[in-house]
């Protein structure tokens, strides 16, 4: 496979019609609620006409000016969220590990071809940073891919100043001060980051007056809101109680709360945790919480009834904007910390003292592990801070590989929508509050990055699986594929040249049929 030239100007496509049908269709009459609802309200205030009205008339005046309350509402919330981050940055010693893997990531001379299972086949962390020939096909691979971070502007428009910037992000999550005001110990860190991707790239950045190209600084550039309108917060919360109530009627399916996690579990009565089947922990993506995941969850119980599920409720990314933390998402030490707990409270797992006790219990035998999308995220922190915990993983559509290479959030909030997909996505998920207060304030680079070795048991097909789709306009799927095989994951990928993003839960489809033949061997 042939790499594209880091020198060609990318041009976005053009827009579909699609494109304009959703948007004509479907976002503006959304998004128009709630500027008529003020005019409405409005209108009818200023004529003194509201006792005339009849109790129809009456009914959509209240409802009219519900809509008002909440704009005003969910403005002061969009500003309380508007500012800087509030936490600082990562561990610095962890951050700049993290840093040289990523220059490190690519370096190896692995196949991709290779199926090989050896355990001592090497790995990216076991090279060495080196000075590249501009020319040296790892070198234009690697500007390339950095290119998605300034916004796939052409490598060479990029000034020393872009990657000040850049990298003040990434080692201090913050904006770049002055320089008169940049500390010493700073300004070294800097330029020994230059310097080594300078090596990496194979050439020099030059200096010179800043070009205008913008680096992507996720958490410190302006929040991305579009606001909505009440109904449709109200539709989101009402389909969701209706989901739970069906759940626990038709499911035996409860919801309860761990030190502050929420979740939602099924346990078969006949099951124990000594013979029976692992549980399944699920991690879901965007959008509107389990709603959104609600055939997959039937196929789950219907195909699954004799083993536990467990799904962690993650309010912040499911639209859910009246819960106390709507704004106020777990980290990756308070999840990781809260769902063990929780495991432990069942049964499912136990601590490392206790698994030496019985080799044949299921329970010192861990979990699987399942995520789609920005579930992956969590998959990547339990795994860090538990791995012994996960005795099988599958991750489907996951974002958390390759997410140093930037295309994730180019592609997710900084491209142009192009279709009517892209459109859908970007207005009813990507720019939402609690989303955008998610991915944009609050996402941690380094947490959120899953390498090959942190991956237990990887080139096992029984005990890894990865589902991509050649058509995800979100992530990059054949980079991924291309990281992971080059490592010597070849039999545990799922890749379906035709697949799109959240396309493998559809019934019917290879990937859904591959999903659920590899859960059933748990």
């Amino acid at each position: 496979m042939s790499t594209p030239s880091p020198e060609i100007p990318f041009r976005p496509p053009p827009r579909t019609l699609s494109y304009y049908l959703v948007l004509l269709c479907v976002v503006l009459p959304v998004w128009f609620i709630t500027p008529f609802s003020w005019s409405f309200v409005i209108y009818t205030l200023y004529n003194a006409e509201f006792s005339s009205h009849g109790w129809n008339a009456k009914l959509f005046f209240a409802v009219a000016l519900c809509e008002v309350l909440f704009t005003v509402y969910h403005h002061n919330l969009v500003r309380s969220v508007s500012g800087l981050p509030q936490s600082g940055p990562n561990n610095f010693a962890e951050l700049r590990t993290a840093f040289e893997r990523v220059l490190k990531t690519g370096l190896a001379d692995l196949s991709v071809d290779d199926e090989s299972l050896d355990i001592e086949r090497p790995g990216s962390p076991a090279e060495h940073l080196t000075q590249l020939q501009p020319d040296d096909p790892r070198a234009i691979e690697f500007r390339e891919c950095m290119r998605a971070w300034f916004q796939r502007a052409p490598w060479s428009s990029i000034r020393k100043q872009d990657f000040y910037a850049y990298l003040y992000w990434v080692f201090y999550n913050s904006p770049l001060p002055a320089t008169h005001l940049l500390p010493d110990h700073h300004r070294d860190v800097l330029d020994g980051a230059i310097r080594q991707i300078e090596n990496r790239a194979g050439m020099a950045i030059p200096d010179g007056p800043n070009s205008g190209v913008s680096p992507i600084l996720l958490t410190v550039d302006k929040l991305n809101v579009t606001s909505r309108p009440f109904v449709w917060y109200a539709m989101v919360f009402a389909t969701n109680w209706i989901l739970r109530r069906w759940l626990e009627r038709a499911h035996a399916v409860r919801f309860g709360c761990h030190d502050g996690l929420e979740y939602c579990i099924r346990i078969p009565e006949t099951w124990d945790p000594v013979h029976g089947c692992r549980p399944i922990v699920l991690f879901h993506g965007l959008g509107i919480g389990l709603m959104q995941y609600k055939m997959l969850i039937y196929d789950l119980l219907r195909n699954f009834s004799d083993r536990p599920i467990v799904i962690p409720i993650q309010p912040n990314i499911s639209q859910d904007i009246f819960h106390s933390r709507f704004l106020n998402p777990m980290n990756r030490r308070e999840m990781a910390a809260r769902l063990s707990g929780l495991l432990r409270e069942l049964g499912w797992v136990s601590s490392s003292k206790d698994r030496s006790l019985s080799s044949s219990n299921r329970m010192s035998q861990g979990i699987v592990m399942l995520s789609h999308s920005n579930g992956s995220f969590l998959h990547a922190w339990f795994l860090k801070a538990h791995p012994e915990m996960v005795a099988r993983s599958c991750f489907v559509d996951p974002v958390t590989f390759c997410c140093w290479e930037g295309d994730m959030c180019y592609n997710f909030l900084y491209s142009r929508c192009s279709t009517g997909l892209d459109l859908l996505m970007r207005y009813f998920v990507g720019t939402e509050l609690g989303i955008a207060n998610t991915i944009q304030r609050h996402f941690d680079w380094s947490s959120n990055s899953l390498w090959f070795e942190e991956i237990p048991n990887p080139r096992d097909p029984q005990k890894t699986l990865v589902v991509l789709g050649g058509k995800d306009v979100i992530l990059n799927a054949e980079r991924i594929r291309r990281y992971l095989g080059s490592h010597g994951v070849r039999k545990g990928i799922c890749f379906d040249p035709n697949g799109s993003h959240g396309q493998p839960f559809v019934a019917g489809g290879p990937a859904h049929s591959a999903i659920m033949s590899w859960l059933k061997l748990a």
